[in-house]
Parts: structure tokens; C-alpha cells; sequence
């Protein structure tokens, strides 16, 4: 098990795993991060959504706007991570992703 997973941290996936609609998340992610995280998080999975589409880094912070240490830090998670980012996006894809 990983150091940072403990009480709280189930706690907060099974908190997660609760939510029933968009609605619900976008209300519960509201009152836990601050907007810059959620803006934060939302920017990695749409930079991984387009690593996973082999979009280019260049293409990538056009895009998004975000950083070459951000593109490169997410990619390293996407590639060699617990593999987070590829079933999200596999799902989100209807399972049509390589």
C-alpha cells in the first residue's frame, strides 16, 4: 500500500465514488479544492487525454496552456504511473482507446 493511502484518503475515494452526476461532482469538488486545483486537475487529464492521442508537447501547450514541466510530468504518470490516467480515459472513450 502506498504511504499516502490511509482512513482519510479511503474516505475521500469513497467519497468520490458516491457521486451520481456531473452536477454532484462539480458541487462536492467545489467545496474540497480550491478552483485553482480543480483547474489544475482538469488541465492533466485533458493533457493526458491528448498524450494519449500522441498529440505533440508543442500542440499540447497550445492547447492547454499548460507547461512543458507539466506536459512532461503527466506523460511520465501516463506512461510509467498506476495507470490512473489510461483506465479514466480508456472509460471516458467508451473503451475505444489504444
Amino acid at each position: 500500500m502506498a504511504k499516502w493511502h490511509n482512513e482519510s484518503t479511503d474516505k475521500l475515494c469513497d467519497a468520490l465514488l458516491t457521486l451520481k452526476s456531473k452536477q454532484e461532482c462539480y458541487e462536492f469538488l467545489e467545496d474540497i479544492c480550491t478552483i485553482k486545483e480543480i483547474l489544475d486537475m482538469s488541465q492533466r487529464l485533458f493533457v493526458a487525454t491528448l498524450l494519449s492521442d500522441k498529440i505533440s508537447y508543442s500542440e499540447i501547450s497550445a492547447k492547454t496552456g499548460a507547461s512543458a514541466a507539466t506536459i512532461s510530468r503527466v506523460s511520465k504518470c501516463y506512461e510509467y504511473g498506476s495507470g490512473g490516467y489510461k483506465k479514466v480515459i480508456e472509460r471516458m472513450n467508451g473503451g475505444k482507446n489504444d
